[in-house]
């Protein structure tokens, strides 16, 4: 690789790592008590994770790759000064205050499966039978992957019970090899978790994922194609590729495998994506799906593709639009309260490409 490229890399990931460190807690010591009328939602997060229990137990679980799958539920709390697209977070040495920061209220373990897989059922029949999976990307915490499906939850209005998969990301900018091993450690278990999901009272399991979290969903759906059973038995609903971090190639080849979807794949796309121009270098300047210019040679897979770089992120990587752009969050939002007509929702994916527009 030539010098000035390794440079071009190293000053940002040195620029990403001064950003600042959260404290990868999730849990505080001593929570404010705050009053419920400053409290702007409360939301139950079901998890299933290939990462190991932290030994420290305010962080619950921590980058470490688990062989199995842990299970857990979080109830975390918005703030009353929550904005749209935005995750009010506490920095170190400020104090656990429910109505400035999103705060985890109560941690629940499971301790098998069958015990997950009950708690899931009463809540997904609570909530009308509606499933939506979350799977981070590269670089994120625990407290952030958990915060992160919350923000999308509470500003997007999704009224179905909320999954989290999370994989053991190192949660370090350095970690990037290690992030990529263990996503490919992790697609077995995103493909037991959602046969797990399908098995439940779900009518519809919608799953959002973001940046390399697209490329551990796509090998688990690759799989699922394999074994016969490509749409969960006809409960698979949307799928949102958000800044997927995957090499076009390999994509095209996933897709070939899969073959043309029956629902909507959506893949939001931006040209703007410094993260991705990054991820490309390191893999000798090969394009990535998440940045790629020609829309209409992916459409060819039966997907439908989203420009989003006249959007503004808040991200100094233009990485996160998906989630913190209020007018595109809400709008993603809109697409997954639809029913079960795929055929007339049609106008909401269309609103969408029109806003990238």
């Amino acid at each position: 690789m030539p010098f000035k490229k390794i440079c071009i890399i190293a000053l940002a990931l040195l620029i990403a790592g001064c950003a600042g460190r959260q404290t990868q807690e999730i849990l505080g010591s001593a929570v404010v008590a705050t009053p419920v009328t400053e409290i702007a939602g409360n939301h139950s997060i079901f998890i299933a994770t290939t990462r190991k229990k932290s030994a420290d137990p305010n962080k619950v679980f921590d980058g470490e790759r688990s062989a199995t799958l842990n299970y857990a539920r979080v109830n975390v709390t918005v703030p009353g000064v929550h904005q749209t697209g935005q995750i009010e977070r506490r920095s170190r040495g400020k104090s656990n205050d429910p109505a400035k920061y999103f705060m985890a209220s109560e941690v629940v373990g499971y301790d098998t499966a069958p015990q997950f897989s009950s708690a899931l059922n009463a809540d997904i029949a609570a909530r009308g039978g509606r499933v939506m999976v979350f799977v981070h990307g590269y670089n994120t915490g625990f407290d952030s992957a958990v915060y992160r499906v919350t923000q999308i939850v509470h500003d997007s209005g999704y009224p179905g019970t909320p999954v989290l998969f999370s994989w053991a990301s190192g949660a370090r900018t350095t970690d990037y090899v290690y992030d990529k091993e263990s996503a490919s450690a992790a697609r077995d278990q995103l493909e037991v978790t959602l046969r797990m999901l399908a098995q439940t009272g779900a009518r519809r399991i919608d799953i959002v994922a973001h940046s390399l979290g697209t490329w551990v969903t796509m090998e688990a759906l690759r799989q699922l194609a394999i074994t016969g059973d490509r749409d969960l038995s006809g409960k698979l609903g949307d799928v949102v590729l958000a800044s997927p971090d995957i090499d076009v190639d390999v994509f095209k080849s996933q897709m070939r495998r899969y073959g043309k979807p029956d629902k909507p794949f959506i893949l939001l796309l931006s040209s703007d994506d410094r993260a991705l121009r990054l991820s490309g270098l390191l893999a000798g300047s090969r394009p990535r799906v998440g940045d790629y210019k020609d829309a209409a040679d992916l459409a060819t897979y039966g997907v439908t593709v989203i420009d989003l770089s006249s959007l503004k992120g808040t991200d100094s990587f233009n990485h996160n639009k998906f989630a913190d752009n209020p007018a595109m969050v809400k709008m993603i939002g809109q697409r997954l309260r639809e029913d079960d007509g795929f055929a007339s929702d049609r106008e909401v994916t269309d609103r969408i490409s029109l806003l990238g527009q």
